[in-house]
């Protein structure tokens, strides 16, 4: 087939219009088109009186030959490239070992499913709860205030993208088209087929819980196995006389020990306790930048309006988004993060004593209020000394949100207009906050340091000036966004493997290896591929006459 780029349609146009395009650009005649499938469509809003969709078509045409003869010269016009995933290796069936993935988070999973269908039978292992229970538990805290610490946002079947606006496209590169092989199996487990080919694509929290359940019956199938509620509270590490070692086994938090020399480490970005084990059995971990802030949310007609203008509510183009970036006078950044149209501000901490925020959205984005972390970016210069150190720096913010908000889950909120000003908030304006189980008002500037805050009170008129209305006086803050990214990183090779615990295999999130759902997915991918090879490699050896 042939890939065509760059076909501009208007924003209202027929199907029918899509194949005259293709024969236009083309100079096909009458049957000369075969066919054509959708590889990505997106919108130009540049022009506010003249939206366009923007197509590239997977084309089949009779006479291909002739046809890339004839437009040898246009570059938006090239053979399709081949994304079919293949697998880097097969378990032979005398493999006795089975390789322990920890964490079922999108990089968890993706290294269990795809292990499972290279006939390695993985042992998955999550300190959470299943799906279901796990939802329950969260609205636990969301409705009643109360926290079950290994069954919240963060933690539990899914991970933290569960519960979050579902985004599946991400910045990476991505020659292998690993990226193409998560959504073709995202599908598969009962997502929109539209995620293959839209620009920016999403999912929503209750078609996530239902797709994960149906990835693990998947894996279960394959001979894999899922245990809930295991969390693992030590790995054995054979190090001997030098510093560089090889993986044993863990310990479970029941006591229960699993001998493993294949350990996939995909705990996400809050699993605190166990990066400070980690770091107390000599795996080499470094602090790493990421960033803290705070939630702001607007009427979602607002972004709207100022996005879309008259064309706001075209059921193609949906809630409006947006990314914004400010470098400020202080030398720092603010920015935009996890923008949810049409969503809400969720509690997202797994730790008694802290207040966390994050951001959701449902498929339909149809909620009153769009959010967005507005955050700062930080470097290990703002926590020098030890490489946990960015964790104590979160988990001190946190608290100081916590106690802002009453002790008792709610958060901290302010109105914009307020914090511009310097003064406290008292009461809601028109904007209603979302997060639940509920704000207090107060004045937001100390649940930040003091670069932050300022970063943000510049960020936010320069943000107005790129969207109409966005430093409105009653557009509501609420803190604090300290999750943004994991604050360490646990070192690997090129095998994906730690560099001093051999069989240790950090990916993900947590390990410092990735941002978002598709991300963490396709990390998952090459830490599977990594751990099949070794361990096909290794049987070889063994098996092998000496």
């Amino acid at each position: 087939m042939l890939r065509l780029t760059e076909i501009k349609l208007p924003l209202d146009h027929r199907e029918t219009d899509i194949g005259a395009a293709i024969g236009e650009r083309l100079g096909l005649g009458a049957g000369d088109l075969v066919g054509y499938s959708i590889f990505r469509r997106g919108i130009d809003a540049r022009k506010r009186s003249a939206f366009k969709v923007i197509y590239t078509l997977d084309v089949d045409v009779r006479d291909e030959p002739a046809v890339l003869a004839r437009m040898q010269a246009d570059r938006r016009l090239l053979q399709t490239p081949d994304a079919t995933y293949r697998f880097v290796a097969q378990a032979p069936g005398a493999l006795a070992q089975r390789p322990l993935v920890i964490g079922t988070g999108p990089c968890g999973f993706f290294a269990g499913l795809l292990l499972a269908q290279m006939g390695f039978r993985p042992l998955i292992l999550e300190r959470g709860k299943a799906v279901r229970e796990r939802t329950q538990d969260t609205w636990g805290l969301w409705r009643r205030s109360v926290l079950d610490p290994e069954s919240n946002v963060q933690f539990g079947e899914g991970g933290a993208g569960t519960f979050s606006d579902g985004k599946l496209y991400s910045q990476i590169r991505d020659p292998r088209h690993l990226g193409r092989k998560v959504l073709e199996e995202f599908v598969a487990a009962g997502a929109p087929p539209e995620i293959l080919y839209v620009s920016k694509p999403h999912i929503g929290t209750f078609r996530l819980v239902a797709m994960v359940e149906h990835m693990r019956a998947t894996i279960t199938a394959l001979g894999g196995e899922i245990r809930f509620q295991s969390r693992v509270a030590d790995v054995e590490i054979e190090r001997g006389n030098s510093e560089d070692g090889r993986v044993r086994g863990v310990v479970l938090a029941s006591g229960e020990r699993i001998a493993a020399e294949h350990v996939v480490l995909a705990v996400g970005h809050s699993a605190r306790d166990t990066f400070r084990m980690l770091f107390g059995r000599g795996v080499r971990i470094e602090a790493k930048p990421f960033s803290i802030g705070l939630r702001i949310e607007h009427p979602q007609s607002l972004i709207d309006r100022a996005r879309w203008g008259r064309h706001a509510g075209h059921p193609l183009l949906g809630a409006a988004d947006y990314k914004l970036v400010h470098h400020c006078g202080n030398g720092r950044s603010a920015y935009s993060f996890c923008m949810c149209p049409g969503g809400t501000v969720v509690a997202a901490t797994s730790e008694p004593g802290c207040v966390v925020t994050n951001g959701m959205s449902q498929y339909s984005r149809n909620e009153r209020n769009a959010n967005s972390g507005i955050v700062v970016g930080i470097t290990p210069a703002d926590y020098p000394g030890h490489p946990l150190a960015g964790i104590e720096l979160q988990r001190h913010w946190e608290e100081r949100a916590f106690a802002a908000g009453g002790r008792d889950y709610f958060a901290p909120a302010q109105r914009v207009g307020d914090f511009l000003a310097g003064r406290a908030s008292t009461a809601v304006g028109a904007v209603t906050p979302s997060y639940t189980p509920g704000v207090r008002m107060t004045d937001l500037s100390a649940c930040l340091p003091d670069y932050a805050t300022d970063a943000i009170r510049e960020a936010l008129p320069a943000f107005d000036r790129q969207i109409d209305g966005y430093a409105m006086a009653d557009a509501v803050l609420t803190g604090v966004e300290t999750r943004t990214s994991s604050p360490i990183r646990i070192r690997r090779g090129a095998d994906y493997q730690s560099v001093n615990t051999r069989g240790l295999y950090p990916a993900g999130e947590g390990a410092g290896y990735a941002g978002g759902i598709l991300s963490a997915a396709v990390d998952g991918v090459e830490a599977a591929e990594a751990v099949a090879l070794n361990m096909v490699q290794s049987w070889k050896k063994s098996a092998s006459p000496s």
